[in-house]
């Protein structure tokens, strides 16, 4: 019986499963974020790897996982698809469709931890009204969200309220709580916020 065992041990440990590169050894990496319309155009992206060196590249790339992924039904949970040796795990709302890219040796887990809380946290953000238009107007709070939630690749938040606070700490005037401010407001801080920061 423990022969058995350590047969099944030794033949386990010589199984060869693929590396990760050393530098990414101890964290989880994402290669990116996608959220495109439901004609599979770009609404905010982030690209965090060369994998994909030209915005031809991206696009062509953002293409292939919308036509790959708009048939399932992913609206009530997210789905996990491998395609072009990558991870790509989704989530569908209204005319939005959510993406998160990761390694093929990356954990689907993390990965849906990373989308989930992404997802969450714009809803938060646009105040459950989750679709294109609302999207647009408020580019800035979903690109802010989106350097909360990952920087370089690396994951550095999943809870959406954390996301949501910092990017509204990020946005509004810091005497003026968010609850006390109409959305016009708030919108009005935010890309004022960013106009400065793009002038540094």
């Amino acid at each position: 019986m423990i022969w058995g065992k350590v047969k099944i041990a030794h033949e386990i440990s010589r199984t060869k499963f693929p590396a990760k590169p050393s530098n990414m050894e101890s964290c989880p990496s994402v290669k990116n974020i996608l959220l495109l319309d439901s004609e599979g155009k770009r609404v905010a992206v982030k690209y965090y790897c060369d994998d994909w060196p030209t915005n031809n590249a991206k696009e062509a790339f953002e293409k292939s996982v919308f036509s790959k992924t708009q048939k399932t039904n992913a609206r009530t949970e997210a789905e996990i698809a491998m395609f072009e040796n990558n991870i790509v795990v989704y989530k569908f709302v209204q005319d939005l469709h959510f993406f998160v890219t990761g390694g093929e040796v990356e954990n689907e887990l993390i990965l849906a931890t990373v989308l989930q809380g992404f997802f969450d946290a714009v809803g938060l953000l646009l105040r459950g009204n989750v679709d294109k238009k609302e999207a647009l107007e408020n580019l800035d709070l979903i690109l802010l969200c989106l350097d909360e939630i990952i920087d370089g690749g690396i994951v550095l938040e999943t809870d959406a309220n954390v996301i949501a606070g910092k990017v509204a700490s990020h946005s509004l005037d810091s005497g003026a709580p968010l609850s006390e401010q109409t959305i016009s407001q708030a919108l009005a801080t935010a890309r004022e916020h960013l106009a400065r920061s793009l002038l540094k």
